[in-house]
């Protein structure tokens, strides 16, 4: 097995020296540089995958900075981009962003440093202040995956929000109801203000007004979706209908409807932005819009490949369409 004390011999310099070649840790006299690539390159040495990125230009890895503890719908979606990823020969690093922009920071500025050829990310709310114009600026071959805030400055791939939010309440609307609910998601995402602006187009077109009131953030999460839905039941007019904006929220408000015993369908109408695997088992079964998780994660993929390739062509935005799923749990027979 080639080690580095080979390419030093052949290159004619210190271990140290080619140590500091491959690991990018010290400024190399660039006649020394070319010496130990080329010595790299005439042994074969692959002891890391900086050594082979450094002769080949690439190290045949993706890095994906994605928030898994927040919401489960992202580790579905992993699937589909380590399945797409791995048929073009490309392995995954990955990084957990926890959804806090400093953690996303890092996490960006790791993947970087271990030279991935490009970078799938998931942007938090804060991202757009710094994040995604160091990206542009630096060239980083990159796709903003399921939360699209770019506006024409990067590749971007997620569902078409506005469209499908705004099916989901015409459907509830289309049964009766005139005092349908919003559990949104988090301030700041991009699904979130989209999923909103969608409930709205549905009260428009269904020709209900618009009652901020019914509009209660549920922040993304399971606990404060239930406290939401506290909300908007202790209205002195509150909702017969609920729409909740993504699936961990859906859990917080099925939760706190057990809590406080009333029967989904029945009691309240609700229907939900997200397919749950379980959404069949629960009684009575819970109607959804299932966003296309495998399409979005091969797509992201694809275009990533693509940009490395073509590192000058225009920026895309790809809205994929959701799925109406429809069970029981918004009243119907």
């Amino acid at each position: 097995m080639v080690t580095m004390r080979d390419v030093a011999e052949l290159a004619g310099v210190s271990i140290t020296t080619v140590s500091h070649v491959v690991n990018g840790t010290r400024t190399v006299a660039e006649e020394t540089r070319a010496r130990v690539l080329d010595a790299v390159a005439r042994t074969g040495y692959t002891g890391n995958a900086i050594a082979r990125s450094l002769v080949t230009g690439g190290t045949r890895s993706l890095g994906v900075a994605i928030s898994l503890v927040a919401n489960p719908y992202f580790a579905e979606l992993i699937q589909a981009v380590e399945s797409e990823a791995s048929a073009a020969g490309f392995t995954l690093l990955l990084i957990d962003t926890h959804d806090e922009p400093s953690a996303e920071q890092a996490a960006v500025r790791a993947l970087r440093s271990r030279r991935v050829d490009g970078l799938l990310l998931t942007p938090s709310a804060g991202a757009s202040g710094a994040l995604l114009p160091e990206l542009r600026q630096l060239g980083t071959p990159v796709v903003l995956i399921d939360r699209l805030p770019s506006h024409g400055l990067l590749d971007q791939v997620g569902p078409e929000n506005a469209g499908a939010a705004a099916a989901l309440v015409g459907h509830l609307a289309e049964l009766g109801h005139r005092r349908i609910g919003l559990v949104s998601g988090a301030a700041g995402l991009t699904t979130t203000s989209e999923r909103v602006h969608g409930y709205r187009l549905g009260l428009g077109r269904a020709g209900l007004p618009v009652d901020e009131s019914l509009v209660v953030s549920g922040e993304s999460a399971i606990g404060p979706a239930g406290t939401a839905l506290r909300r908007l039941l202790a209205l002195p007019e509150p909702p017969t209908a609920v729409v909740t904006g993504n699936n961990a929220m859906l859990v917080g408000v099925l939760r706190t409807l057990r809590e406080l015993g009333l029967r989904v369908g029945r009691d309240l109408a609700l229907v939900g932005y997200d397919e749950v695997e379980w959404a069949d088992l629960v009684d009575p079964p819970l109607t959804t819009m299932a966003q296309p998780v495998e399409e979005i994660g091969r797509t992201a993929v694809r275009m990533l490949l693509a940009r490395i390739a073509e590192p000058e062509r225009a920026p895309r935005t790809v809205r994929l369409p959701a799925r109406f799923v429809h069970r029981r749990s918004c009243g119907c027979q």
